[in-house]
């Protein structure tokens, strides 16, 4: 170690270590966001013709299995909303200060009939004085303002009346003031005049463009202690009281006139005088001025029975307002709408620190969706799934077939081991829809190494399915498969759309990562055919549109075909009505329902130059119409074909299990050995 090293370690450290809570962004120790089930969520609403944007605000908005959506969120803030409502009332002033008044009246009329001492007339004036009240609570407390109480326990319950009413005055303004100031004494109460004065004296100057920093900072040097949220400048400050004195007034709007006639009279008699509701009220002036942009004047309609204070009830009105502002952020509606607008700290208030998680985790799933290459935005500005997300969907739609495959009883291995060409001497791990043959010798070398250190003696070396390495092999030939599905507009009617581009999506993921040697070409055909990419066949709405046009699709299956001459032809055909279109020489869409016989022979002309192709033709029928099963059973008979009627969870593993065992290198019925594939759900039949 060098001088230098050395000087460096002598100096005293710059950086001081400090522990807590992490503030300088998202959380680097926090688990990655899985967007596994959000982007299947967002492919089947695409599939079902929803844009992807509306799709994502919709996963967010209902949740997934382990996840909250904001949904749930605003069910929560319009439970506790009405709760809040329903549970409590603004009474609850009022009520203490009947409760002391009856209190103070009680005990002066005991102490009167006591006290053996008093004049009678003096007794009858008083008993006159304290029998003929008012029924007004405010207008008694005013008309006792002057009585000179004979007892001392009730002059003391008459005074905490004023106290009272000065305290909940203040703590609608200033929160805490309610306890802070019980057992006040006569310095306290002149303590808070004198800092509404200097609050106001502030506000003003403010209000004239005056005021400056030292202002503030004297400010709070004096009265600091009367604001525990230690504000950082006068705005805070502002912003702070402007919402407070903005639910007081909310809280006034929403008594009765009686109630606030009332509690008018009382504000009269706090601490005893008029000066700190006059300091209040020049208060709540300088604070509309400063802060016009607050609800000052709407109310609530409160219809419970626990009484709230004007303390309580205004903090009760402030939190109706933070939840009303929680449910236009959840709701999305607003032009514009982000979930970053969703006021994290707030949930938490209203909510608890697990809502306010469950919304930041929908933020990081929002933002890495948009982040992840998932969705890219179209030259139209739209979102759109890219080809990243396509594979993702086809990889999770693809181990849906693979397991509906291997879940029924009696299945045979669709694939054929070793039917895609010569050993080359290397290998990999085994794969759905892998063909190849089994390395043995590797297979059982990996079990044995997983298992040496746990495998107790004599214990037998049990395989897993990681332990499985399949043999490398050359590939012998290719094949040229057409998918052709049916995209009229019964197809969407009979629910029948999703499950037909789900079977396109895992098809197309299997031969692109499977079988790269193979060509697909996806084709839909409603009134006129069409090749699509997979993108194009993913996000394709239905349109009503009359007709099926197996004609035009098959022309187009047969060019495919001849593009590649040295491929096996695989013709796949998913359909749910019969041809009642076709392509005419001059380019026309023909359309006749019933199928017209010139369409019928049209679309049986192209299927048998399909079949002077090679091609390997499977029908998939869907529905239960016994028209459609004659008539497509008698085109499977013409080609040597095979008809499968598959259940339309079914479809997806049918199209695939055909594949493979066409891809096997199989001419006969790749089911015909199979017939309780699904056990008893579908039919299959032998050309």
């Amino acid at each position: 170690m060098g001088p230098s090293c050395m000087a460096d370690l002598s100096r005293p450290d710059r950086h001081s270590a400090r522990y807590g809570r992490y503030r300088g962004g998202p959380d680097p120790l926090a688990l990655p966001v899985d967007l596994a089930e959000a982007l299947d969520a967002i492919g089947e609403d695409v599939m079902a013709g929803y844009s992807p944007e509306h799709a994502m605000r919709e996963f967010l908005r209902r949740g997934g299995e382990q996840q909250r959506g904001l949904e749930d969120l605003a069910r929560q803030i319009a439970k506790k909303r009405n709760d809040l409502l329903s549970r409590h009332n603004l009474d609850g002033t009022m009520q203490e200060v009947r409760e002391l008044l009856d209190r103070a009246v009680l005990e002066e009329r005991k102490q009167l009939a006591r006290d053996v001492d008093m004049d009678d007339t003096e007794r009858t004036f008083r008993e006159m004085q304290i029998n003929n009240l008012p029924t007004s609570t405010a207008a008694a407390v005013s008309d006792l303002s002057s009585y000179d109480w004979n007892s001392q326990q009730a002059r003391a319950d008459y005074e905490k009346i004023k106290d009272l009413l000065g305290r909940e005055l203040l703590d609608q303004r200033f929160k805490g003031m309610k306890q802070a100031l019980q057992n006040a004494t006569d310095e306290d109460r002149a303590a808070v005049n004198e800092m509404l004065s200097d609050l106001n004296d502030l506000l003003e100057k403010r209000r004239r463009g005056e005021d400056t920093p030292e202002d503030f900072a004297d400010f709070m040097a004096k009265h600091g202690d009367a604001f525990p949220e230690s504000p950082q400048s006068l705005d805070e400050l502002m912003d702070a009281l402007a919402k407070r004195a903005a639910a007081a007034q909310r809280l006034r709007s929403s008594l009765t006139a009686e109630q606030r006639a009332e509690l008018d009279a009382l504000a009269a008699q706090a601490f005893g005088s008029p000066e700190l509701l006059q300091g209040l009220s020049r208060l709540d002036d300088n604070l509309q001025q400063l802060r016009p942009g607050e609800d000052w004047f709407s109310g609530a309609q409160f219809d419970g029975e626990q009484g709230l204070g004007l303390g309580d009830g205004t903090g009760a009105l402030q939190d109706l307002a933070e939840l009303d502002e929680l449910s236009d952020q959840l709701s999305q509606s607003y032009g514009g709408a982000r979930l970053e607008d969703i006021d994290l700290d707030k949930l938490a208030r209203q909510l608890g620190d697990q809502a306010a998680v469950d919304a930041r985790t929908l933020q990081e799933l929002e933002r890495a969706l948009r982040e992840s290459g998932y969705l890219n935005r179209g030259s139209d500005g739209n979102l759109k799934l890219s080809p990243k997300a396509m594979r993702q969907l086809g990889k999770a739609l693809l181990k849906d077939v693979a397991n509906k495959m291997s879940g029924r009883q009696g299945q045979r291995d669709l694939r054929a081991a070793g039917a895609a060409g010569d050993l080359s001497g290397a290998s990999r791990p085994w794969a759905f829809g892998d063909t190849e043959p089994w390395d043995v010798t590797r297979t059982i070398t990996n079990a044995v190494v997983r298992t040496s250190g746990s495998r107790g003696p004599g214990e037998r070396v049990r395989i897993q399915m990681d332990d499985i390495e399949v043999a490398e092999t050359e590939a012998r030939t290719q094949a040229a498969v057409a998918l052709l599905v049916d995209t009229s507009f019964s197809m969407a009617m009979a629910g029948r759309w999703v499950p037909m581009k789900r079977t396109a999506l895992a098809l197309h993921q299997l031969i692109t990562s499977r079988f790269r040697g193979d060509h697909l070409q996806l084709i839909g055909f409603g009134r006129a055919a069409q090749v699509m990419n997979v993108e194009e066949l993913t996000g394709l709405d239905a349109r009503y549109d009359k007709g099926t046009n197996l004609h035009h699709a098959l022309l187009l299956a047969n060019r495919h075909f001849r593009k590649h001459p040295n491929a096996q032809p695989v013709l796949l055909i998913v359909t749910d009505g019969e041809p009642t279109s076709h392509l005419a020489s001059s380019g026309e869409v023909l359309f006749a329902y019933p199928p017209h016989p010139m369409t019928i022979a049209h679309t049986v002309r192209e299927l048998d130059n399909s079949r002077r192709l090679g091609a390997q033709t499977t029908f998939f029928r869907l529905g239960d119409d016994p028209g459609l099963a004659r008539f497509i059973e008698e085109l499977a008979d013409r080609v040597e074909g095979n008809v499968v009627s598959p259940e339309l969870d079914d479809l997806g593993a049918a199209v695939v299990g055909s594949f493979l065992s066409g891809r096997g290198g199989r001419s006969s019925s790749p089911f015909g050995h199979m017939s309780d594939l699904y056990g008893g759900r579908g039919f299959w039949y032998d050309s």
